[in-house]
């Protein structure tokens, strides 16, 4: 008869999800990642396959949680310019905590992608979303007159995907939003 599985799963993945953003996929080894569950070595195992299947589980978390949230906020605010500043900024306040963390889809990019098709995958979908919703706000606001119609939306919404991951490997170099937060300003100026 199998075992009934003594631990909750939802919260093992939040947990380890905290864990890879903090120390990275290479530098997380099973035994971390048991001692910081309080699981053992066999659950990991039978709940997710491996390390690997823990971590796609960790980003699939994020992308439903904080990158989720973040869209949500986006498409909330009724001022394009203003909701698109508040993403960009809280995205440097979260990734510049901690020490610079960064974010997971980044870090998980700059570490895995090379060697980790599904990884690829989902950091792929992750930025698709956020150039989306972008795209319908940058559109949206476009046609109230709020934005310069000089560049079409989607290349702008690629733009700021761009500008916000290369702002979020930086939050890693330079961990100080006080030093990043200007550079928003700067890339609100393709919205005129």
């Amino acid at each position: 008869m199998a075992r009934t599985r003594e631990f909750d799963t939802e919260a093992a993945v939040s947990r380890a999800m905290e864990l890879f953003w903090t120390r990275g996929y290479e530098a997380t080894s099973v035994r971390d990642l048991t001692q910081h569950l309080g699981i053992g070595q066999g659950s990991l195992y039978a709940a997710f396959g491996d390390k690997d299947g823990l971590y796609r589980a960790a980003l699939e978390h994020y992308r439903t949680t904080l990158a989720a949230a973040a869209l949500r906020s986006l498409e909330e605010g009724a001022d394009a310019r203003a909701a698109i500043r508040t993403l960009l900024a809280e995205r440097i306040r979260i990734a510049t905590g901690n020490d610079g963390q960064g974010c997971l889809a980044v870090n998980a990019a700059c570490e895995r992608l090379p060697q980790d098709a599904a990884t690829r995958r989902t950091v792929r979908e992750m930025q698709e979303a956020s150039r989306e919703a972008l795209v319908e706000v940058l559109r949206a606001a476009t046609e109230r007159g709020e934005i310069a119609p000089r560049h079409a939306p989607d290349t702008v919404a690629a733009f700021l995907i761009t500008f916000l991951n290369g702002l979020l490997v930086s939050s890693k170099i330079t961990p100080d939003a006080r030093t990043l937060e200007p550079l928003v300003e700067v890339a609100l100026t393709a919205l005129d």
